[in-house]
């Protein structure tokens, strides 16, 4: 079967073949047709034609030069931007980050034997097929991630390769070989050299992975290197009957257990991050955490904006690790309190934050997934039924209350007060109802 390609991608290879050069397709998208036929999102294309002849064969086309230092030239084709790189051989790297310089190549196979993995150094061209160099098919059968020639240099070479062979071991649940995972434990202090921007988007893709725990109990010491927070987790038991789990392990099973979304995620990977500080023992030596909620929230904060998160995914996650230990309500008062005071969406998310923490609890806790879902079936009837619990769901507004008197700080709190009203069923989320109710 042959790789599907975009007529963009098939024309630049066709001009670049008819001009007389070699022209391949790398990269993720070959990797992923090998792998399960999945068709690729970006398309980078090698050749043997240097940077200046490329531009020759594109000439009629946009071209973007701000890859040139490296051989990158970026020609818009039908508004698809294709990158075109030519051969090269990397130098030395001094910032254990990118080469300080590159050498031009006409040959593919030195191209393919600078790149990280061998899953990513195979090319395709229609005319040829996939082509193999370095072992990747076998790599890619086999569910293992291997580094292209010596390890050690791989990853000293580009610091950040560290973290993206843990992320592919995750996403895809592969294996890392025994040299190359020997490289990445000796080599993992390589990583305080990387901005931590790189980092962040790593290791979200990491937890987000089917992989995820498996990497993260294997490779706990190299995660430690850019979130050393965690540290005193490891094999901290808990000495409570709730748990069977010690810190780092019930973190495990929870970030597992939740449904992989960044948010979701990161939440449960931070949740218990403050208990080891918090930790105490009662005269029967029983295990109790008190404010380790509140304690797990204030490093979430400092975790998060170390890695320089966008504000509204680190203020969502230090919510959902604000409450992730307080008790949901179970009837529909308090629901929609709850509801009203999160939001719909974080109020479902602490929903699945809660059952997830069941799940990484000893076995005698499952007796509460029938408490959640009771939660959970309350909550999507209001949902469905459009039931008021927030002030813009009521059937009066900051408008109606100007025009019967109300001024300034009134106006907010009466409103609060009709909600409440409401959510207690004391009054209908009718207009004269509520008008009514709020002159009295």
């Amino acid at each position: 079967m042959m790789m599907y390609l975009p007529p963009q991608v098939n024309q630049a290879l066709e001009m670049l073949t008819a001009a007389g050069y070699e022209a391949y397709l790398v990269g993720g998208a070959v990797r992923d047709y090998v792998r399960d036929n999945r068709r690729g999102k970006d398309w980078d294309i090698t050749t043997n034609a240097m940077p200046e002849e490329v531009e020759q064969v594109f000439s009629g086309f946009r071209l973007i030069e701000t890859g040139l230092k490296h051989g990158t030239v970026t020609v818009v084709i039908d508004r698809e931007p294709l990158e075109i790189t030519t051969y090269r051989i990397d130098g030395s790297y001094s910032d254990h980050r990118r080469p300080d310089s590159v050498r031009f190549t006409r040959n593919l196979k030195e191209d393919l034997a600078r790149r990280d993995f061998t899953m990513n150094a195979l090319a395709y061209n229609p005319n040829t097929g996939v082509v193999d160099l370095v072992g990747g098919r076998a790599d890619i059968a086999a569910n293992l991630v291997r580094c292209v020639g010596e390890p050690d240099r791989r990853f000293q070479e580009d610091a950040l390769r560290i973290l993206r062979a843990l992320r592919f071991a995750a996403v895809f649940d592969m294996t890392a070989d025994v040299e190359t995972a020997d490289a990445i434990h000796r080599n993992k202090r390589l990583l305080e050299k990387i901005a931590v921007e790189r980092i962040q988007v790593e290791l979200t893709k990491l937890l987000c992975g089917v992989g995820a725990a498996r990497i993260l109990r294997e490779f706990a010491d190299v995660i430690a290197v850019v979130v050393p927070e965690i540290i005193p987790m490891f094999g901290f038991a808990q000495r409570n009957p709730h748990h069977d789990r010690d810190v780092w392990e019930h973190t495990i099973a929870v970030t597992a257990s939740i449904p992989a979304q960044p948010v979701l995620r990161w939440a449960a990977f931070l949740h218990d991050i403050g208990k080891p500080h918090c930790f105490s023992l009662d005269d029967q030596g029983v295990g109790h955490f008190y404010g380790h909620g509140a304690r797990s929230t204030d490093i979430a904060e400092t975790v998060l904006r170390r890695l320089r998160f966008d504000n509204a995914t680190r203020e969502r996650v230090v919510l959902l690790i604000k409450h992730h230990d307080t008790p949901l309500p179970r009837e529909e008062k308090g629901i929609k309190r709850l509801m009203n005071r999160l939001g719909v969406d974080a109020s479902w998310q602490l929903l699945q934050m809660h059952r997830a923490d069941t799940a990484g609890q000893h076995p005698d806790c499952a007796v509460r997934y029938a408490e959640l879902d009771g939660v959970g079936q309350i909550m999507q009837q209001i949902v469905d039924a459009a039931a008021c619990f927030a002030v813009k769901d009521l059937a009066i507004n900051g408008s109606d209350l100007l025009a019967l008197g109300f001024q300034g700080r009134e106006i907010g709190q009466a409103l609060q007060d009709a909600l409440n009203a409401v959510i207690d069923g004391a009054v209908p989320n009718e207009r004269q109802a509520l008008i009514a109710f709020v002159q009295r």
